[in-house]
């Protein structure tokens, strides 16, 4: 089981993120509503794994990534995108993100993701 940070600027989306984790036997510790909620909180709850939507108000995803791999080289981080994001999704695994869904959440992808993270 592995403990989750899940930050996006919609309540609805970290919802159903959420629901997905539980349901898959996580546990989400945090929810973040943009990216610099999302670097003061792992500083102290040093969460498994952080799920980071790329596009927030506040701080974008992209350099909440920098941010945390700074505070943490081995963070393990799954970033969330829209549909057509390609460009930023590469920017964000160059980043130091170790995978990526995409947005409408299919359980299964989230899930896989999350395993793959969790082991590396």
């Amino acid at each position: 089981m592995a403990k989750i940070m899940v930050v996006d600027d919609a309540a609805f989306l970290r919802a159903i993120l959420k629901d997905i984790l539980v349901t898959g036997g996580h546990e989400v510790v945090f929810e973040a509503k943009n990216g610099q909620e999302a670097v003061e909180k792992y500083k102290s709850m040093r969460p498994d794994i952080v799920t980071m939507d790329i596009t927030m108000p506040v701080m974008e995803g992209i350099e909440a990534v920098k941010e945390i791999r700074k505070l943490d080289p081995e963070a393990n981080i799954v970033m969330c995108s829209a549909m057509g994001q390609r460009n930023l999704i590469i920017e964000a695994i160059q980043s130091g993100a170790k995978d990526f869904i995409i947005k409408p959440f299919q359980t299964n992808r989230v899930l896989e993701a999350i395993d793959k993270a969790f082991v590396n």
